[in-house]
């Protein structure tokens, strides 16, 4: 990929390459931090079946029930949140490549 992005510039000028290196560069740290956030969020969420649960483990208590429910709902939606980051900046890192 890297020789891909090092590419001859044809048909583009010295700043418009420069600008298109800068900006695959940033889509792909970016989809690295998604995918490194996903990793991390998928892991500590609570599992469905009874065997591994993770990092975070399980501790059922009458109080910590709703607490467990409001953690286990925001984690999955910062989980979609990543996966469609990911998705978005994959493809137009894939549009770059093709357009440019």
């Amino acid at each position: 990929m890297l020789n891909a992005l090092m590419a001859s510039n044809y048909g583009m000028s010295n700043a418009e390459y420069y600008i298109y290196i800068s900006f695959t560069l940033a889509f792909i740290l970016v989809l690295f931090i998604a995918a490194i956030v996903t990793i991390i969020l998928i892991l500590f969420q609570k599992s469905n079946s009874d065997g591994i649960q993770g990092i975070t483990g399980s501790s059922e208590t009458f109080f910590g029930k709703n607490k467990g429910r409001s953690i286990e709902s925001k984690l999955k939606k910062w989980t979609w949140i990543c996966l469609i980051v990911m998705a978005v900046l994959s493809v137009a890192i894939y549009l770059m490549q093709i357009l440019l």
